[in-house]
């Protein structure tokens, strides 16, 4: 499984970011990257929300739905740091991609998805590391000078 299976929607704009630090709404916009959700206004001087896959702890959604219509929704994520964030998302295909790729890509299961590269060697590898290197024979060396 790859990354790019995982994320549905990789870039959204006009997500309000709602957090508790700052007292009115973040207007900017979202990507999702295989370990980081970032989101930045695009606008000089102005800060980034980095924030890494596996800092969130909980992933709550909590959909808007007005005339028995869904009209988006806001996901508020919980954050190991005791963060707590919120994104209000406008449309409801994408309210419901991000949500289901932030909540896949903070519960991964497999420990090699969560290294940010990935080495496949394009040799046979011969040997195995153990009988590399024996200790008895290195200091047999030594002690034979």
């Amino acid at each position: 499984m790859e990354f790019a299976e995982l994320i549905l929607t990789p870039k959204l704009d006009g997500v309000l970011l709602y957090d508790q630090l700052s007292d009115r709404p973040i207007d900017g916009t979202l990507c999702i990257t295989g370990h980081h959700l970032i989101l930045s206004t695009r606008k000089e001087g102005a800060q980034e929300l980095w924030l890494l896959h596996q800092n969130i702890d909980l992933v709550e959604r909590k959909p808007n739905i007005v005339n028995n219509i869904l009209e988006g929704g806001t996901i508020i994520l919980k954050c190991k740091d005791l963060r707590i964030i919120a994104l209000k998302i406008a449309s409801p295909q994408e309210y419901f991609n991000i949500s289901n790729s932030i909540e896949q890509l903070s519960n991964l299961e497999e420990t090699r998805m969560l290294y940010p590269f990935f080495y496949i060697p394009m040799y046979n590898i011969l040997e195995d590391g153990y009988s590399l290197y024996r200790p008895e024979q290195e200091f047999g060396k030594l002690l034979a000078n």
